[in-house]
């Protein structure tokens, strides 16, 4: 009986020794299997972590590749043309070209309100990285479209951002737009008009009653004029249609004129030009190309200069360095003298060697382009 006993308790011994047994090595592989699953979701999250970065850094090179911007212009004429070469200028500099890893679309809405509105429109609808416009109307237009889609806009030669309500007094954005003010250095002018003119008293300006750059210079001319013994008379008009009897009407009050950047205006000066000329009154102009084309002089700006600076402006954004909310807009301040020795002998004026001495470029003919 005893005997029996000890092999029931043996057995049931090694039964539960067996089962410790089992059960610890069931342990051990469940074990091993955890580690096996943590390891496996290690491995999958630094392979997905690598996945992410990689996809991160194509599409990175995808947009390195494919920048589009769409540069609407509001007016055709010399200044906004050389803007808008000087803006490709700056971007190549910055390594953003054209045929490279740049698309551009470009419109000229030909000095219409309206179709400036439509052409940014067109550029939202296209989803382009950047809208660059190019003088005032054009760049109040796409601002208005932009704003609504998240589109940066970079603008260029607009003469007052304050007063266009792009900009606030201390020249920070208004939002998702900056660029560069092609603000006429008029104390400069007045002071070279008066070296030139001893004898004048009244200089006439012609003017869009719809912009607001306009408006403004012609405001800081009437505020310094007085300093230089010069009365400032003015004439507004709505459209290009009005220049030829407004001309007429102002040629007739004045001893002189002088040239703003106001883009209708500009589009006409060969009309404003011929009507001078034919009554031997000098016009002054704003920058190198209305100098170019028959004005006697100016104190202006280089506007290849000027579309440069705000295509470096627009690099930045591009590239992620800056938003355009960030970047207050900048002023092109080195302004130089420029004359036209061929239009002073037509009208018999001597242009002074203290100005034609420190001339930024001096013109002997008058261009027809």
């Amino acid at each position: 009986m005893k005997k029996s006993i000890a092999i029931l308790l043996t057995a049931a011994l090694g039964a539960s020794l067996l089962t410790g047994c089992v059960t610890k090595a069931t342990d051990t592989t469940t074990t091993a299997a955890a580690d096996t699953t943590a390891v496996t979701e290690t491995a999958t999250e630094a392979d997905t972590a690598a996945e992410t970065e990689k996809e991160t850094e194509t599409t990175a090179e995808a947009k390195a590749d494919g920048y589009t911007i769409g540069i609407g212009q509001f007016a055709e004429h010399g200044s906004l043309d050389n803007c808008r070469e000087g803006f490709i200028l700056g971007l190549k500099e910055a390594g953003i070209e054209e045929g490279k890893n740049l698309t551009i679309l470009y419109e000229n809405s030909q000095a219409d309100g309206g179709t400036a509105s439509q052409i940014a429109t067109t550029f939202a609808g296209k989803q382009v990285d950047l809208m660059c416009g190019i003088a005032t109307p054009m760049a109040q237009a796409q601002y208005g479209v932009a704003k609504k889609s998240g589109i940066p806009v970079i603008f260029t030669a607009v003469t007052d951002p304050v007063a266009a309500e792009l900009a606030t007094e201390d020249g920070t954005p208004v939002g998702e737009i900056t660029g560069t003010s092609d603000k006429l250095p008029v104390e400069a002018q007045l002071k070279m008009i008066r070296e030139i003119l001893p004898d004048a008293k009244t200089i006439g300006i012609m003017y869009t009653t719809s912009e607001v750059n306009s408006e403004s210079t012609i405001a800081e001319y009437k505020a310094l004029a007085p300093s230089y013994g010069f009365e400032i008379v003015e004439s507004g008009i709505s459209a290009s249609s009005d220049i030829p009897l407004a001309a007429d009407a102002l040629l007739g009050k004045v001893d002189c004129m002088t040239n703003l950047t106001d883009n209708t205006v500009v589009a006409s000066l060969p009309v404003i030009l011929d009507k001078a000329n034919a009554k031997n009154i000098p016009v002054f102009g704003s920058e190198i190309e209305q100098v170019k084309i028959g004005c006697l002089a100016a104190m202006g700006l280089d506007y290849i200069e000027l579309g440069k600076q705000t295509g470096l402006m627009a690099a930045q954004v591009l590239k992620g360095e800056a938003k355009a909310s960030e970047l207050k807009y900048e002023i092109l301040k080195e302004a130089a003298f420029y004359g036209n020795t061929k239009v002073a002998e037509n009208l018999g004026v001597t242009l002074p060697d203290s100005l034609t001495g420190e001339a930024a470029e001096m013109f002997d003919s008058i261009s027809t382009q």
